[in-house]
């Protein structure tokens, strides 16, 4: 076995370095692509990390899981008065192999937050999965609707009912129900949605407009409150 020994580790160098020419391709691939992106819809490119989004969106529980978290490939920009910021994240989290080592597990996704004209109350809507149904059956409920078929489908959670009705009426259910599936979370002002996985550029764009078309079906009534004209 030790004959072959140093033919094993040339073979494991040449794996090494083929990994890291495909992972260089492809990021420089990924930038490529985003920075035409910002450019076609007058945006900004960034291709910096970002430690501190964690801190300027404290509200935001998808920016503070695991350790050493930090934000990239910024697309930022302005559209129909809205501020958007476009970006892929990447936290760790640890576990112990059967020897007792530490493994580390690096987790990738995007998301989009936008910063809607008026202030907002904490809104928490995604899609409803296996254990949600077993969480009601124990009594952990989350908000229901009229709809049975938007209640079957998503998960809403808010420390205001009024607010969450406000904001998810028929036309909106409608609109989720026929539109691509995210999570969203809201905050005093922005909106931040996402999903596992990176983004392609039809992601981004399906994003962006999941949150437009919520915000573009808020009612009179709720406009005008929210600008204190109530």
């Amino acid at each position: 076995m030790e004959q072959f020994a140093p033919f094993l580790f040339v073979l494991f160098a040449i794996l090494v370095i083929v990994l890291a020419v495909v992972g260089f391709l492809q990021s420089a691939r990924r930038k490529k692509e985003l920075e035409a992106w910002a450019h076609a819809n007058g945006f900004r490119f960034h291709p910096e990390s970002d430690y501190s989004l964690d801190e300027r969106y404290p509200d935001f529980s998808c920016l503070r899981q695991g350790s050493r978290r930090y934000g990239y490939h910024f697309v930022e920009g302005t559209r129909k008065g809205r501020n958007l910021r476009a970006f892929d994240y990447h936290y760790e989290t640890y576990s112990s192999n059967s020897k007792g080592g530490r493994q580390t597990h690096h987790h990738y996704f995007s998301a989009v937050i936008l910063r809607a004209p008026l202030p907002l109350k904490p809104l928490f809507i995604r899609p409803e999965g296996f254990f949600d149904k077993i969480t009601e059956f124990l009594g952990f409920d989350d908000i229901d609707f009229e709809s049975d078929e938007f209640s079957r489908t998503f998960y809403v959670k808010s420390p205001d009912k009024r607010w969450a009705f406000d904001v998810i009426h028929q036309e909106t259910m409608e609109f989720l129900l026929a539109a691509p599936r995210f999570t969203m979370e809201f905050s005093n002002q922005d909106i931040i949605i996402y999903r596992a996985g990176t983004f392609t550029i039809s992601d981004f764009e399906n994003a962006i407009g999941v949150v437009e078309g919520i915000l573009d079906r808020f009612p009179e009534y709720l406009l005008r409150e929210l600008k204190g004209e109530n």
